[in-house]
């Protein structure tokens, strides 16, 4: 086995492994982090498959724009009080 088979079955195992963590790492904000690591794995892994083209649009992507959106999401619901049961917010005279 060549040395970039080698890394080529490294890399596709850390991506299993960090793919499992982020499915189960309960907390948001976490999971974005996690998610980061998984997209850097994986521009990691599309470069040593030489398709530098996929890595550049996965470095930017899932990096770096997936993580950010989830996080302003998760600061957005947690402004707004948390979960409220799909309820909606209250003061806009729904509430009789």
């Amino acid at each position: 086995m060549t040395p970039a088979g080698i890394l080529v079955d490294l890399t596709v195992l850390l991506v299993a492994a960090v793919a499992t963590a982020a499915v189960r790492t309960p907390d948001p904000v976490r999971q974005a982090v996690v998610l980061s690591q998984l997209g850097l794995l994986l521009a990691l892994l599309f470069t040593f498959l030489q398709a530098p083209d996929v890595a550049l649009s996965q470095l930017a992507v899932g990096t770096v724009v997936t993580p950010l959106l989830i996080l302003l999401t998760v600061r957005k619901i947690r402004r707004q009080g948390g979960t409220d049961g799909g309820a909606g917010r209250r003061g806009r005279g729904g509430d009789r």
